[in-house]
């Protein structure tokens, strides 16, 4: 979800505080996240999908099954686990945005208003201010929820493996953390965390960084209001921008997080998040790397939702004020 403040025609009131900002934010991303989980959960199996370290060090190759695009993985789904497994792992993703997605937006307003501060002209925000805004609060932001994805991509996979007659690794959210944490301690928490926050970091940078250009070109040159219609617009360019950008470090964190791990904390897959890029392009060729590229930028571009719903609680706010 997007964290650009409405533009000057229609301002954010100052009077807001941060934490009902925080949690307009963090109920408006649960709702986006529940409309489009099942595109993540879809964006999640195809990139396990003929995984190069399962093929190399289990030699599973003949067991795989056959490469499907993004609807036939979720009709698959469906039709082999039952629609109601669309949203499974749904809970950890909100334990995420809540998390993530709400401190991630007071971090990067933090910054731009009071750390790197506006343009002289009275509003725009600088590209290279939106990118080390949007790198910086995306990277904390991810950090922190890290353990809450590794959490996800588990129980999305489970399943698969219910399919593939391997028995499950977690019973529900809650077992999940007790049961990672108590075999490999709260450092096993936070595997993965490398490629996750390189991934958040990118796709912040595309994101923030292309909206904030977008929706300030539209309206010093186009004929557009600073409405949903501007907003839209600017997300679709910067969705498209942030998953180029980001499903490679997506793909990586996927499989880092989705491997079966020793006694030890050590993964039996990959050695490194180095080592899972390198095999994956040399075993899978280099598109691999962008495999869930269309329902990642599918789900960006539905999270409007977010931005819908968070300019009516900006617009509801504003009208209901008295005047001073």
């Amino acid at each position: 979800p997007h964290m650009a403040a409405p533009g000057r025609s229609a301002p954010e009131p100052a009077q807001w505080p941060r934490l009902a900002k925080l949690a307009a934010s963090a109920c408006a991303a649960t709702v986006a996240e529940l409309v489009t989980f099942p595109l993540d959960l879809t964006k999640t199996r195809l990139q396990i999908q003929g995984e190069a370290g399962v093929r190399e060090h289990v030699r599973r190759a003949a067991s795989q099954p056959a490469h499907r695009g993004m609807l036939s993985t979720a009709v698959g789904i469906v039709r082999e686990e039952g629609p109601l497994k669309l949203w499974q792992g749904a809970t950890p993703a909100i334990y995420r945005h809540i998390v993530y997605s709400g401190g991630r937006m007071l971090l990067y307003e933090q910054l731009r208003e009071s750390v790197l501060g506006r343009s002289k002209d009275g509003g725009s925000f600088p590209v290279w201010k939106a990118a080390v805004g949007g790198l910086v609060s995306g990277a904390l932001g991810q950090f922190l929820a890290s353990p809450t994805d590794l959490v996800k991509v588990q129980m999305q996979m489970e399943g698969k493996r219910k399919l593939e007659g391997q028995p499950p690794r977690v019973r529900g959210v809650h077992h999940a953390f007790i049961k990672i944490a108590s075999e490999g301690g709260l450092r096993a928490l936070w595997a993965g965390w490398a490629p996750n926050v390189q991934r958040a970091a990118l796709v912040n940078l595309g994101d923030l960084t292309t909206y904030d250009s977008v929706k300030h070109f539209l309206l010093r040159n186009a004929t557009l209001q600073d409405n949903c219609l501007c907003h839209g617009l600017a997300s679709t360019c910067s969705g498209l921008v942030a998953a180029t950008m980001g499903t490679p470090a997506d793909v990586v964190k996927t499989r880092i997080m989705n491997q079966p791990w020793d006694s030890n904390g050590k993964g039996l897959l990959y050695k490194s998040s180095v080592d899972c890029l390198v095999q994956t392009v040399k075993i899978e060729g280099f598109l691999s790397l962008y495999k869930g590229f269309l329902p990642t930028w599918l789900r960006m571009g539905f999270n409007l939702l977010y931005l819908a719903v968070k300019c009516t609680q900006v617009y509801f706010i504003s009208n209901r004020r008295p005047a001073s």
